[in-house]
């Protein structure tokens, strides 16, 4: 297998060099599913010095303390200790596997460390899912530059990305399971250190891209994600209510946003939830096109396709999901970024994609950086910066996947602000009956205005 090397490393070179509008071809799709590329288009086999493990799509088992009645609580399945661990001493002799915010981190803060465990290709995904990856690496097109997708079926759009802008729409459809339960919490850690919960709500998220009965490409109407949010915490908050909605057509229908506010007693339609408004959860670290690394219209940056790169992720995080282990108190007991006794690191191939602001819009960030895993587009780092073009904010999802039949994945995100050295946790699972676990879809009306009228606080 290792002589097959070359053939995925040049497929892989013609790939990134190419022009947008070029397509895969039969020949070059035949390459997916075989002993070089799996079905979504990674490297089957492991890297040559053996830390990235082959590609078995075996996923893993749950630990043996896992109860479905408390399924968002996941304690660690591995039982495996560190590797080694980066620290600011040491921190060059890992330059290349690291990310530039990464070696900023190091630079600032000489307590900063990583421990980096084995890696574990755990990402898994249903027949169907890979069925439609294969029949979108010929018939998936992106149109209008590249802001909408035609001919998508539900699976993986690009397994074959040839341009950055592809690479971002296999993230913001990365595979989540159809629907998704959550009950999370964010934490805002100011630069003092004095931890503060931000939000708490209870909800359900929607990828309609993956509904399993639809035997039909999705349509610029169709829906990629959506959320619904109930808050019940902080007590200023609770009652609160969010939907947003995103469809695929990016140009002429975009995303949709509504909000119930108690005090107003009634839903409004929120357009300003977009670009760089500041998260409504995040006290000013992040943006609201922040979440889940990045979410929302791609109209505003060009974005160049790197190549492919080794690089840590936080990646199989159960530790941030398991509150015996690491509770909220621990994980934002420290300053500047969480816990580093909670977080799990490995080494994973990533899709590497530059991003520039356009000349005509405006946004905070001037430039981003994207570190996508390869297996999935869910797991990620984020580096952006001011207009200055010094390193401002990063960005990492707490990556970890669910053992259930369908597979997908979740995480936190955390967002870090080298300028006030604060930082935010959207999403975090450490606490009692906290998490995030795979449920039957909920009905469209469920992600309606109208439904959030009908249940408001009166």
């Amino acid at each position: 297998m290792m002589r097959k090397y070359p053939m995925a490393l040049s497929a892989l070179a013609l790939a990134c060099v190419l022009p947008a509008q070029a397509q895969v071809t039969a020949e070059e799709a035949k390459q997916l599913g075989g002993a070089v590329l799996t079905e979504f288009g990674a490297e089957r086999g492991a890297n040559k010095e053996g830390t990235i493990p082959a590609y078995t799509g075996a996923g893993i088992k749950p630990h043996p303390e896992w109860d479905a009645k408390n399924p968002g609580r996941r304690p660690d399945p591995f039982h495996d200790k560190p590797l080694f661990t980066i620290t600011a001493k040491n921190a060059d002799q890992y330059a290349d596997k690291l990310t530039e915010f990464q070696k900023e981190m190091f630079k600032r803060y000489p307590e900063y460390r990583m421990d980096v465990y084995p890696t574990h290709r755990s990402m898994v995904f249903p027949k169907y899912v890979l069925d439609n990856t294969l029949k979108n690496a010929t018939s998936c097109k992106a149109v209008d530059d590249e802001l909408r997708v035609e001919g998508c079926y539900g699976g993986i759009p690009f397994p074959l990305p040839k341009t950055g802008r592809q690479v971002m729409w296999n993230h913001l459809t990365f595979y989540g399971t159809p629907s998704v339960e959550e009950n999370q919490r964010t934490w805002h850690v100011p630069s003092n250190g004095n931890a503060f919960l931000a939000s708490a709500s209870k909800g359900v998220e929607a990828f309609p891209w993956y509904d399993p009965a639809r035997t039909t490409p999705n349509e610029g109407k169709d829906i990629i994600w959506a959320v619904r949010l109930d808050d019940y915490a902080p007590a200023r908050a609770a009652g609160q209510k969010l939907v947003i909605i995103d469809a695929v057509d990016q140009i002429n229908i975009g995303r949709r946003a509504y909000q119930y506010l108690p005090g107003q007693r009634r839903v409004k339609l929120s357009p300003d939830l977009a670009y760089d408004t500041p998260s409504p959860v995040a006290g000013g670290v992040g943006t609201v096109d922040d979440a889940k690394l990045f979410l929302g219209k791609l109209d505003r940056f060009d974005f160049k396709l790197v190549g492919k790169q080794e690089k840590f992720l936080a990646y199989n995080t159960y530790g941030l999901t398991d509150h015996k282990v690491c509770d909220e108190q621990k994980l934002t007991s420290t300053k500047n970024f969480p816990n580093p006794d909670c977080v799990r690191w490995e080494l994973h191939r990533v899709w590497v994609v530059d991003s520039t602001l356009k000349p005509e819009f405006r946004h905070i960030y001037k430039r981003r950086t994207f570190y996508f895993d390869e297996d999935g587009f869910g797991a990620g780092f984020q580096e952006s910066y001011d207009a200055s073009g010094k390193l401002y904010r990063g960005a990492w999802n707490a990556f970890y996947t669910y053992w259930e039949k369908d597979g997908g994945n979740s995480g936190s995100v955390v967002n870090l602000d080298l300028v006030t050295g604060a930082y935010v946790m959207q999403g975090t699972a450490s606490a009692p009956g906290a998490g995030f676990w795979p449920i039957e879809p909920k009905p469209s009306v469920f992600f309606s205005p109208d439904a959030l009228a009908g249940e408001g606080i009166r």
